[in-house]
């Protein structure tokens, strides 16, 4: 369905917006709450008067959890709603089909959720980490936290049978010959699968160390409830989760992944003012059983860096924003801390890496963060196991 923000001002005062997220299938669970924070951030901005003396006003659409979806509804909000932006996607399979769409009809996007890298388009800009700014610190983790009795670590790859965790796991196997652990298993999903039972065997089967999960959308669940049913616990066999955040684990009860480990780039845990207010207006506006999370910080902070480039710009513009979100001066205050989007083409932004345990509330516990926000690197090009892997451009 479409709706609009409760802005009454007439069209020539106002500004129109797209949000492109799942209300259906298999991700409109983890996707739910992005559309909430996009809503609160316009909401808040045209409380505070609005962009170059516009309300913003916006048209929704419902991506329903495929690609195709996805990239038609992109069209229409391009070419018949005629959006200033779109705020949008979660799947990398999504941002591929809409990636064509914003660059043929010179629009822009801004994606929030982390991703596999290996990609910069002209007509988006990523407001999540690449894989230098989520899997590769998270390895580094793994490799001094998680080592079995034999001094080495063991993994088993699990995801979802798409692009982000296929070329994730890539990625992960170009590391392991200069890090040395083994992998003792890669298995694959469909999106909204519930039977993981054949994996989990595959998984006592082989005892690894650590299962890195790559699992997007509700099979979270299904495969959380089947590691515990299965006697598995972080103790003897860990989980790290790269897709699953705090609205999955709602959505599972904590009981079941209470203690696994997840990398982010933010936690609603996070111990500041700017992270608590976030929460509390949230929780205030959408229920007091409503959580926040990396992805949804992502989807609001994204409408404040837009906000910031279009002043800068001086216009809505689509070429201009872009050459000030390029400038490296595009920065706001968020509830992660100062966001800035690199300088340059790579159109990403500086993020530092959190490493958490869910505990029995479902929230996590922080255990290790980067002293310093990471500056982008979509393509690995500092890494020389990348390049022997076949992986930099």
């Amino acid at each position: 369905g479409t709706g609009s923000s409760q802005s009454s001002a007439p069209a020539g005062e106002t500004v129109s917006v797209g949000i492109l997220h799942s209300q259906r299938g298999t991700m409109a669970m983890a996707e739910a709450p992005m559309i909430e924070a996009v809503e609160m951030a316009i909401e808040e901005i045209n409380s505070a008067g609005g962009v170059l003396g516009k309300q913003i006003s916006y048209v929704l659409e419902d991506g329903a959890s495929d690609a195709a979806i996805f990239a038609e509804k992109a069209t229409k909000l391009l070419t018949s709603d005629k959006v200033a932006t779109i705020f949008g996607c979660w799947t990398s399979a999504s941002r591929k089909a809409v990636l064509p769409v914003v660059e043929g009809n010179d629009g822009l996007l801004w994606y929030p959720v982390q991703y596999e890298g290996l990609e910069s388009s002209h007509n988006i800009m990523y407001t999540a980490p690449c894989p230098n700014q989520q899997a590769v610190p998270a390895i580094d983790y793994l490799m001094e936290n998680c080592k079995g009795d034999d001094g080495k670590l063991s993994v088993f790859l699990f995801g979802s049978d798409y692009v982000y965790p296929r070329t994730t796991n890539t990625i992960i196997k170009g590391m392991q010959a200069d890090y040395g652990f083994d992998i003792v298993g890669e298995e694959y999903i469909p999106l909204g699968y519930t039977d993981c039972s054949t994996v989990i065997t595959k998984i006592q089967q082989t005892k690894p160390d650590v299962i890195i999960n790559t699992i997007n959308g509700d099979s979270n669940v299904s495969f959380f409830k089947q590691y515990r049913d299965a006697g598995l616990k972080p103790e003897q066999i860990q989980v790290m989760s790269f897709s699953a955040y705090e609205e999955d684990i709602r959505g599972m009860g904590a009981e079941y992944s209470d203690g696994t480990l997840f990398a982010w780039n933010y936690f609603q845990s996070v111990d500041t003012d700017a992270s608590k207010d976030f929460t509390k207006k949230f929780q205030e506006k959408f229920g007091s059983d409503k959580v926040t999370g990396d992805p949804v910080v992502n989807a609001y902070e994204g409408v404040y860096l837009w906000k910031a480039a279009v002043e800068k710009a001086g216009t809505f513009d689509v070429e201009p924003v872009i050459s000030a979100c390029e400038s490296g001066s595009i920065e706001t205050e968020t509830p992660e801390g100062k966001v800035t989007i690199a300088a340059g083409d790579t159109h990403h932004c500086l993020q530092k890496v959190l490493v958490g345990a869910c505990n029995k509330e479902g929230q996590m516990d922080i255990l290790w963060e980067t002293s310093d926000r990471v500056e982008p690197d979509p393509w690995l090009k500092q890494y020389s196991w990348a390049a022997s892997a076949g992986l930099t451009n």
